[in-house]
């Protein structure tokens, strides 16, 4: 094998792929080095395989609610293990088809863990902390290993769980402490409750999903209580006593919470253990690898997207950084990624979806009396008949001098889908005013956003 390529890719997840292959149609060398399996946090571990599990959690839902609709079924029960089985043949075949994908793109795969021996030299072992079987240098070098979970540390942590370990049970218990308050958190205990399991969420602070608009957070807060998730605000866990199947969750406030496992879903950072990133000389500051707006680190022919830069880590976000890197680099288009308007969403139960700014940031930018808030808050006709569900709440976030629209944000089902098209309208500088004079779709959700005063 040539031990020399135009550029070496540390990373075969979203945003490594997507850089080797785009690099690769503008006729680069490129070799892509991964340890683990191709398709990274998003494909084999994350975004993909939870999406699936928020499905199955819906379907359950979704046939208990059918008496309402005049359908008799049998008892509703949920095969997990079934569930989970399927999930991971699917995330099997993703993996096939991603590694499939770089062949078709030219792009050499080469399965080991990748170490800097120098400014543009790869060491390649087999296993993280190994000698080197082989090493690899390029004249451009891109960093893209992304982020791992972390643990608190406190005792007995090693009998917990992290969102890695979700997808590999053969089940999950009837009753699992989940400790976080952020979207991993949120949604694996919405996803937990939705297939039949009890769910006690302990929270640090005082509420949910912090970096969100607050009353959207609240929102989520009341509809995932009204599902009989019991969320522990103000709280921490100081100690996890017992062993996996039958632990004891020992709370700050002396209370004890028996379960059968315990996710920490408490984070995630950039991964750049045992990188080598010294020998390199790239710069890196509070465990993140310090970047510039082109992903430039301090040494010029080394760049770096997605997690390790812990900037907005978001799979499209990685994606479209390792492509307009490749462009640059690799064909002279110079495009700079935009990380201030980026659609994110939050797959719980009732789904939260958000692009722009949120009212409290709206009011620290601009001010209270240069803000004004238009929400609708309704029930949503699919819940009229089974008589439950989630309230939707529907926000724009509008700046008064101009109408603009600063911010789009819904409580809701299908939140994700309906803000990801208001995104285009946000992004192009809509005014309240274009979203007054679009005719509503009826009856619908998302004709509240063109019909609310």
């Amino acid at each position: 094998m040539d031990d020399s390529f135009d550029l070496l890719v540390l990373g075969a997840g979203s945003g490594g792929l997507a850089a080797a292959k785009r690099a690769a149609r503008h006729g680069a060398s490129v070799a892509i080095l991964e340890g683990d399996r191709v398709g990274g946090t998003c494909v084999i571990r994350g975004c993909v395989p939870k999406k699936l599990l928020v499905y199955g959690a819906n379907a359950r839902r979704q046939l208990l609610d059918l008496s309402a609709y005049g359908v008799t079924v049998g008892a509703v029960q949920s095969d997990v293990s079934e569930l989970l089985r399927r999930v991971r043949a699917e995330v099997d075949r993703l993996n096939t088809r991603h590694i499939s994908f770089l062949e078709k793109a030219g792009v050499k795969l080469v399965s080991g863990w990748g170490r800097f021996t120098g400014p543009n030299s790869i060491g390649i072992s087999s296993n993280r902390d190994g000698a080197f079987d082989q090493e690899l240098k390029a004249s451009q070098l891109l960093i893209a290993v992304g982020g791992r979970p972390v643990r608190p540390q406190i005792p007995g942590v090693e009998h917990t769980w992290v969102s890695d370990d979700m997808f590999q049970q053969d089940d999950y218990p009837e009753h699992v402490v989940v400790v976080g308050a952020g979207f991993i958190a949120c949604e694996f205990a919405c996803i937990l409750q939705g297939l039949g399991r009890s769910v006690t969420q302990v929270v640090r602070g005082p509420r949910l999903l912090r970096g969100f608009d607050s009353e959207l957070a609240a929102a989520v807060l009341e509809g995932m209580r009204s599902s009989g998730i019991e969320v522990k605000l103000g709280c921490t866990v100081t100690a996890v006593q017992g062993h996996p199947g039958a632990l004891t969750t020992v709370l700050s406030d002396d209370s004890l919470v028996p379960c059968g496992g315990v996710l920490m879903a408490t984070g995630r950072r950039p991964w750049l253990q045992g990188l080598g990133l010294d020998r390199a000389g790239v710069q890196v500051d509070q465990g993140r690898v310090v970047v510039d707006q082109n992903q430039c680190t301090s040494m010029p022919h080394i760049h770096a997207i997605g997690d390790v830069t812990d900037r907005v880590n978001l799979t499209p976000v990685a994606i479209d950084e390792g492509r307009a890197y490749a462009d640059r680099i690799f064909a002279a288009r110079n495009r700079i990624v935009n990380h201030d308007l980026v659609a994110s969403a939050v797959f719980c139960d009732p789904e939260l979806a958000t692009v722009g700014l949120s009212e409290d940031e709206a009011v620290d930018r601009h001010g209270r009396d240069a803000v004004v808030i238009h929400r609708a808050r309704f029930g949503a006709m699919n819940h009229a008949l089974p008589g439950n569900g989630h309230r939707c709440l529907l926000k724009l976030v509008v700046k008064r001098d101009n109408d603009r629209v600063l911010g789009c944000h819904m409580v809701g089902e299908h939140a994700s889908e309906i803000i990801q098209m208001a995104a285009i309208a946000v992004g192009m500088g809509a005014t309240k005013a274009d979203f007054d004079r679009t005719m509503a779709l009826h009856p619908s959700i998302s004709e509240e956003f063109v019909t609310m005063q």
